[in-house]
């Protein structure tokens, strides 16, 4: 139904709104058991949404790290590599 939700906290640069949202969203998404709310239940769902990226976004100003924040490409090839090794994925083509 939706991809997963990934760590926002101590990246540089730090997690954007968008991103923010987007989680929010997909967190909305696995909560409600749909990704489009009927007509009916849309304007609850965006509500939530909105409110959720509003509460992640103050949750994450207020995080304190006390590691060195991470690097995005950094952390995105290990993850490849993880998934390549646990045969999820094919290595890509050379």
């Amino acid at each position: 139904m939706c991809r997963n939700i990934h760590t926002l906290h101590n990246f540089e640069p730090a997690a954007s709104s968008a991103e923010v949202h987007a989680a929010a969203l997909q967190y909305v998404r696995k909560i409600a058991g749909t990704t489009k709310p009927s007509k009916a239940n849309q304007e609850a769902f965006d509500h939530a949404v909105h409110e959720i990226a509003h509460i992640t976004q103050h949750l994450l100003d207020d995080l304190v790290a006390v590691t060195p924040p991470k690097n995005r490409e950094v952390e995105a090839a290990k993850a490849r590599e993880r998934a390549i090794r646990s045969g999820r994925y094919a290595a890509p083509a050379a």
